[in-house]
């Protein structure tokens, strides 16, 4: 699961602009970064000009997923990821992102800013720390522990009915033992009531 990319993006009348990017192309080739990058910020205005306002969508572009959401407000967001990471997971870091961008930079610059004029820091924290979903988002680490906790009680009833069937064997031969036994005593009575003394 990784996260490659996450854009801010103010979407205008015909066409997108960029506000704000992080990337992380360590797992490219040093000679392929700056063309992913390209290609990632070329893909992610793209995304966002076909975007209706007040929508949120997933497009899937070749092994990589662009999870978009454009607000009413025309503040868009986009982050690309492998089609292993959750879906809820990004769209939870979108939703954050741009409630904290809409709080630190006004609004009045949205149209007409770019990634030098826009003084937001936080998406290289933003991207680094939602590399783990499970670490960043709370719901995905409960999750993650349920299907630990449920492995452990399959695990636990497995091992219940081994023994359960272990005990059921024993069972079975104490009841076969019993029967032996009554048929012992039966014949030792018999062998012993005719050497009774009178």
């Amino acid at each position: 699961m990784k996260l490659y990319s996450l854009s801010i993006h103010f979407k205008g009348a015909t066409k997108a602009s960029l506000l704000k990017a992080a990337y992380d192309l360590s797992s490219f080739s040093f000679f392929q970064r700056s063309s992913v990058q390209e290609f990632m910020t070329f893909t992610s205005a793209l995304i966002v000009e076909r975007t209706s306002q007040g929508t949120r969508a997933s497009v899937k572009e070749q092994e990589y997923l662009c999870h978009v959401y454009v607000r009413n407000d025309n503040l868009s967001a986009v982050v690309i990821a492998d089609t292993e990471y959750p879906q809820r997971v990004c769209f939870t870091l979108l939703d954050k992102v741009l409630e904290e961008f809409s709080r630190q930079v006004d609004s009045i610059d949205w149209p007409s800013g770019n990634t030098e004029t826009i003084n937001y820091k936080a998406l290289d924290i933003h991207l680094s720390k939602y590399q783990n979903p499970r670490e960043a988002d709370a719901m995905t680490k409960v999750q993650a522990e349920l299907d630990e906790t449920k492995i452990i009680l399959h695990n636990t009833m497995e091992s219940l009915l081994e023994r359960g069937e272990k005990l059921d064997d024993l069972v079975a031969k104490s009841e076969h033992l019993g029967n032996q036994s009554k048929a012992f005593y039966k014949t030792a009575r018999k062998q012993n009531s005719c050497c009774e003394i009178m």
